[in-house]
């Protein structure tokens, strides 16, 4: 009990982006730096006053301290090319987890037996847009979506078995991926900086790529290019975007690229930059569009918005049956949620 309890306050303490010291202060010196750190080695457990006041400073259930679910992260790939600080780094990994053992935790409780299978696992390393190209059709044929919008990627990747992580870190961090425990495929994003609903599906679909596509001998620049089209072409098919623009275009309005942002979840850009792939368009203008919404300072915040919604309801879901089948208590279905009892039961009413 004492190794889980100092390996999970350890755990906590690096979420908030805490020293021990920090730690300490946060707690106004009710419990000494030496005390926290002989906690953290496993030497002594504190009392339930104690453990009381290091959940509130910590912001986690009191149950926290004490879940057995194992979670090892993989190694991590930023989409961000520059290096994460240490801390931030830390944080990422550690809120993910504390995420991710809620999550694992109740699918264990409900028995769910949850395989993930790449689909594209046996196609070969890849290296240019064409091969990329034909990953995203074989992923969507595989998935059987069709050649239409997709509804709400979030949605998607859950029902695929890909865990979708919703985190509030330094803006940064744009998006990971990972495996947990080896086999569970991990995909994060940072509301605080990916925060609208078509730059959320791009994200996540560029870190499906890194995710499930095996790269050749290219430079890192190249391999994201290539995840940024894989995006692009999951979302707008070629033979979509070509129906709706046609094959070859020497201008586009600014209007249609709108309705079909609006349509199809990808913004304005990124269909100009599927239509310079796809060779509707050329690379001068190219260039000159990017030009045009730079000087009307477009790049952040586009003339039209897509206002389709990328959440995923599966852990509620599981949180009530769970519930509802008396498999979890109340104050179990709190702590899962990461809620004090009360809060949990004022915005959640079982209905018989």
């Amino acid at each position: 009990m004492k190794k889980i309890f100092a390996e999970r306050l350890k755990s906590a303490r690096l979420m908030k982006g805490f020293s021990l010291q920090d730690l300490a202060n946060a707690l106004s010196n009710q419990l000494s730096r030496q005390a926290l750190h002989r906690y953290e080695k496993g030497e002594v457990m504190p009392d339930n006053d104690k453990i009381n006041l290091l959940s509130k400073a910590l912001g986690v259930n009191p149950d926290y301290f004490f879940r057995r679910t194992k979670v090892e992260i993989g190694e991590i790939e930023y989409r961000k090319l520059s290096k994460i600080p240490r801390k931030e780094a830390s944080i990422i990994k550690e809120k993910t987890k504390e995420y991710l053992s809620r999550y694992l935790e109740l699918e264990e409780i409900l028995g769910l037996r949850v395989e993930f299978e790449n689909p594209l696992k046996n196609l070969a390393a890849i290296t240019s847009y064409e091969q990329v190209n034909i990953a995203a059709n074989q992923l969507r044929e595989y998935w059987n979506l069709g050649n239409g919008a997709i509804f709400n990627v979030v949605e998607l990747l859950e029902d695929k078995n890909i865990k979708v992580v919703k985190l509030d870190v330094n803006d940064d961090f744009d998006g990971l991926q990972t495996f947990v425990n080896g086999s569970i495929p991990v995909i994060a994003y940072n509301v605080l900086k990916i925060n609208k609903p078509d730059r959320i599906r791009f994200t996540l679909l560029h870190e499906l790529a890194h995710l499930l596509l095996t790269f050749g001998d290219i430079t890192l620049k190249q391999k994201e290019t290539l995840c940024f089209q894989f995006a692009g072409a999951m979302l707008l098919p070629e033979k979509t975007i070509k129906a709706e623009l046609g094959d070859r275009r020497n201008k586009l309005s600014i209007n249609e690229l709108g309705n079909i942002k609006k349509q199809y979840g990808i913004s304005m850009q990124a269909i100009v930059m599927r239509a310079k792939d796809c060779g509707i368009i050329n690379e001068h203008y190219t260039k000159q569009f990017f030009f045009f919404i730079k000087q009307m300072n477009w790049k952040i915040d586009e003339p039209f918005e897509y206002l389709g919604v990328e959440e995923s309801n599966r852990f509620e879901q599981l949180l009530f049956r769970a519930l509802v089948e008396e498999q979890i208590s109340m104050s179990k279905a709190a702590s899962l949620s990461n809620q004090t009892l009360a809060d949990f039961g004022s915005k959640h009413q079982m209905i018989f």
